[in-house]
């Protein structure tokens, strides 16, 4: 048997969504160990804590009821991503595109990495269409604005999103 392909499908993850665990699903089928790899430090203000992060992230992939086939697992981190990758032996960063206006930052972010570790592979998932249109971005606006949100996040996150929003109405 030849070597393990570990992948990485890096993300802030704040929250996580329907589409990125449509990305985690799809990610499984080509690669025989996937790390979901929580960013701690992403520039971005985040609503949710890197340990609350990672314990969502966890708590959905509990729900795949054996529709994963590659083993997953969820870590954090707060370095540089090829650093992350080179340090868990990935042999590829799985990323995924929602639309056209994605492609331009992943293409550049790509490169850079590539310039780093030219050995560790960036594949590109294209989003379901069901899923194109979701972004963690969009989600918190909606529900931050008291939008129903259970469109685009299961039923435990949207029971965090609704928690926290009320915490920081009160």
């Amino acid at each position: 048997m030849g070597k393990i392909r570990i992948g990485i499908y890096p993300g802030t993850f704040d929250p996580v969504t329907n589409g990125h665990m449509d990305i985690i699903v799809r990610a499984s089928k080509v690669v025989d160990h996937l790390i979901i790899g929580v960013a701690q430090h992403t520039g971005k203000d985040t609503l949710f804590s890197i340990d609350e992060r990672v314990a969502m992230v966890t708590e959905e992939l509990g729900s795949l009821n054996g529709n994963a086939e590659a083993d997953i697992e969820v870590q954090s981190f707060d370095s540089l991503l090829m650093e992350f990758a080179e340090n868990v032996d990935a042999s590829v960063i799985v990323r995924g595109l929602r639309a056209v206006s994605d492609f331009e930052y992943e293409f550049q972010m790509a490169g850079m990495n590539a310039r780093l570790n030219n050995v560790i592979e960036t594949m590109f998932l294209m989003a379901s269409d069901r899923n194109q249109f979701i972004s963690s971005r969009f989600v918190k606006e909606i529900g931050r604005l008291g939008g129903d949100v259970g469109h685009f996040v299961s039923s435990r996150v949207k029971q965090h999103l609704v928690a926290r929003f009320a915490e920081m109405d009160g």
